[in-house]
């Protein structure tokens, strides 16, 4: 069974201005949040998928690697050291436990899970628990980008009917884009990850049943979004899908951000969003 995907961490340096940015593009932006271990983020919300956008706060100690949350925090504040953009892909998981034990068999995963909690405000301002466990992959020769599940504990507090409909009609996320100079390489491994690895030939596009993670070389990757600093291997784009393009190009023209049209898509450049092209694109 494919594991969908579930969230996407977007590392930036700037909280602030990375709210400010997605509002302006239309789209509705929770609370903010804070983690124990010094990071702070806002969560954007569709329907069984969210972006995270998530910096580290004045005073950050990067976890020692021995500490489970080293996996997390570790690498972004690797990440963040280096660059801005799409630092982690976290696909759904119903069981971390039993998707950490298919990890370590197929050779790809972290020794052990992490679980952690926290309070969250609800939009009618009311405080509520929520908690998640965590369980890691390791990709091969990839040191620029973190792959893990999230299993959540409290799923009832968390997802937010109010905070799914965006003004600019975006209604979920369409793909991840990750590029390779051999992006056939790492097939088998996201196949693994994915819930996928009894496919006979892994494919460089492996529908998860709620979105996809595509697979490229960076001169594709420069065709499809142009020019980005990501890792290499690493993400370098993150596709939308809208249910009317015309209210999101408005919006973006109406905020100044400049845009693209590249293979019937619109893209606003890695340059303007914080190290990661998007790209948005007619719903099915």
């Amino acid at each position: 069974m494919p594991r969908g995907i579930d969230h996407v961490v977007l590392a930036v340096r700037d909280l602030d201005a990375a709210v400010n940015f997605y509002r302006a593009l239309g789209f509705t932006v929770g609370n903010r949040n804070r983690h124990p271990w010094g990071t702070l983020n806002h969560i954007v919300q569709m329907p069984g998928q969210f972006l995270e956008l998530i910096a580290t706060e004045p005073g950050f100690q990067k976890p020692r690697p021995h500490e489970p949350v080293h996996n997390f925090a570790g690498l972004l504040g690797d990440y963040l050291a280096r660059r801005e953009g799409l630092a982690m892909l976290v696909l759904e998981s119903k069981d971390a436990a039993a998707d950490l034990e298919a990890f370590k068999a197929a050779g790809i995963g972290k020794p052990e899970a992490f679980f952690f909690e926290r309070r969250a405000k609800r939009p009618d301002g009311s405080d509520v628990p929520v908690a998640f466990t965590l369980a890691f992959a390791a990709a091969p020769g990839v040191k620029d980008a973190g792959f893990f599940v999230c299993q959540q504990h409290h799923p009832e507090h968390f997802w937010s009917p109010m905070l799914q409909t965006h003004a600019n009609s975006v209604t979920g996320i369409a793909a991840v884009v990750f590029q390779a100079s051999e992006p056939a390489a790492l097939a088998p491994f996201f196949a693994s990850f994915s819930g996928q690895g009894e496919r006979a030939a892994p494919s460089l596009s492996l529908d998860t049943g709620r979105g996809a993670i595509e697979l490229g070389t960076p001169a594709s990757a420069l065709a499809a979004y142009g020019p980005n600093d990501a890792g290499n291997p690493g993400f370098v784009a993150l596709r939308f899908r809208c249910a009317n393009v015309a209210v999101l190009r408005e919006k973006v023209a109406a905020a100044g951000i400049p845009q693209e049209a590249r293979a019937g898509r619109l893209v606003i450049p890695a340059s303007q969003a914080f190290g990661v092209a998007l790209a948005f694109e007619a719903a099915a």
